[in-house]
């Protein structure tokens, strides 16, 4: 979806150019979109007939460049995807909850150290994004949206932090991971 709204908004537009704009909304962070899968996304929505190639030229000795714009089915797919991500609720898949269903098979100290960790890496991911908040850069070259999504990344992160301290503490205290009319997998993991 992201592609295709940034050709869309862009076109005609180089792939460097959709590359450049994502790398600036930080989206290889927040929206798993890795920068060399970029091309590789073009050419494939470009195959599916998506997107339809306008040009291609070379400039010098740099590497040539691909224009492209959205197609009719493009659009029409985007329009889909758009309306869909805004209207549904999806979870995304996060690897820490994963983890977290294994906390016993960690020595107590370990598991409360790593979440008191957590909070930590999460209050200094905070101040980051607020100092690119408050950043000139911020305020005078990005759309405000922008701002809005790394307000919502700032809500998310500040909520979980207080998580973080009270599991700990709770690791920290001894409270049984399992309650006593459950039997655990292994008798030593509680």
């Amino acid at each position: 979806m992201m592609i295709l709204g940034l050709v869309r908004g862009m076109q005609p537009v180089h792939g460097y150019d959709v590359r450049r704009e994502l790398l600036s909304w930080n989206a290889d962070e927040w929206a798993n979109v890795a920068p060399g899968s970029i091309y590789h996304a073009l050419k494939k929505l470009a195959e599916e007939g998506m997107l339809a190639e306008v040009a291609t030229e070379r400039v010098g000795t740099r590497p040539a460049r691909t224009t492209y714009r959205t197609t009719a089915k493009g659009d029409a797919e985007f329009e889909e995807l758009l309306r869909q991500y805004w209207w549904e609720l999806d979870q995304p898949v996060d690897p820490f909850l994963s983890a977290m269903g294994f906390l016993r098979s960690l020595p107590r100290d370990e598991g409360a150290a790593a979440l008191h960790n957590r909070a930590r890496m999460l209050r200094t991911a905070v101040e980051r994004l607020r100092a690119s908040l408050d950043s000139d850069w911020m305020r005078t070259s990005k759309p405000v949206h922008v701002a809005w999504m790394l307000e919502r990344s700032i809500a998310l992160m500040e909520a979980e932090i207080p998580w973080c301290e009270r599991v700990a503490a709770l690791v920290e205290s001894g409270v049984p991971y399992f309650p006593d009319t459950m039997q655990p997998w292994r008798r030593d993991e509680q």
